[in-house]
């Protein structure tokens, strides 16, 4: 009995975890589509990556040495590439969307890896998931009405923005059997840094005192997000806490409606209904398989 408590508490503080995780990622893209509204997303894109890497620095403190060090630079390098597209454009995207159309839209990377796994990892996915990914698709085509009135470029700025993070998440389970997770915390920031680094001088827009503060929030957010991440993994596994990503809708949808007066119209929440049961779905297809192979 004292061992089924346990892991009950561990799931507990797994779920809370990624209940947490989900609150300072919304909280980072609703900070960003602020500052976005006046200055260049080259601008906040920098701040994002910039400060997250002086937060991880410090946090490391003086383990750094020892938790740079990769047993594949190539691949640490592919992924943090990736997640720096990803976040170029999910920020053009969001400066013209809803948080909550921006959000639902991003739920579509976890089905995009399950077809994506199939040429990179040499996975075979069967016609159960084959149906559950064509209900996330038709989940986005009710979010995005390629031929109707609620339809904005941007939504396939933000489907781009999905792929690229359905990438930036292959890679970054292919470097969870060889790197501890500080080192692609480290590694996370880097080739945004670098690239942002060199462009901002010709994008830069003098920063008032108060969003500098706001500039700062987005990078340690977003570390503090990873290290939830970290955290919820480690307290319970991924089939567990994995569908309660999916509790970044409300915060999108709290958070939009509160600053931006923004509310999902009927058309959102079907599509949003469609690609979490599509991604629910998917993932529980995937751990009947992973325990038929244990």
């Amino acid at each position: 009995m004292k061992l089924s408590s346990e892991v009950t508490d561990n799931h507990l503080k797994g779920i809370a975890w990624m209940l947490a995780t989900m609150f300072w990622f919304i909280a980072l893209d609703t900070v960003a589509k602020y500052l976005i509204q006046d200055y260049p997303v080259a601008q906040v894109v920098w701040g994002r990556f910039f400060f997250h890497f002086i937060f991880v620095i410090i946090l490391m403190g003086s383990a750094l040495p020892a938790l740079v060090k990769s047993q594949s630079y190539l691949v640490q390098g592919l992924r943090s590439f990736f997640m720096f597209v990803t976040t170029v454009l999910f920020f053009v995207g969001v400066e013209f969307l809803p948080l909550t159309t921006a959000s639902t839209i991003m739920f579509l990377s976890p089905i995009i890896v399950t077809i994506l796994c199939i040429p990179m990892l040499g996975e075979k996915v069967g016609l159960r998931r084959w149906i559950g990914i064509a209900l996330g698709f038709l989940g986005a085509l009710v979010v995005i009405r390629p031929s109707g009135s609620g339809f904005h470029f941007s939504m396939l700025v933000l489907l781009a923005a999905a792929c690229t993070n359905a990438l930036y998440q292959i890679f970054t389970r292919k470097l969870g059997q060889v790197d501890q997770p500080m080192t692609s915390l480290f590694y996370t920031g880097v080739v945004g840094v670098m690239v942002t680094t060199l462009v901002i001088p010709f994008y830069w827009q003098p920063v008032v005192m108060f969003d500098w503060l706001l500039f700062v929030f987005t990078g340690i957010a977003g570390g503090i997000g990873h290290l939830c991440l970290i955290r919820a993994l480690r307290c319970a596994p991924a089939s567990v806490v994995a569908p309660f990503s999916y509790s970044s809708l409300l915060w999108a949808t709290l958070f939009g409606f509160t600053l931006f007066g923004d509310l999902p119209d009927i058309w959102t929440v079907s599509g949003a209904a469609l690609i979490m049961t599509s991604g629910l779905y998917i993932f529980h297809r995937e751990q009947i398989r992973k325990n038929r192979n244990e």
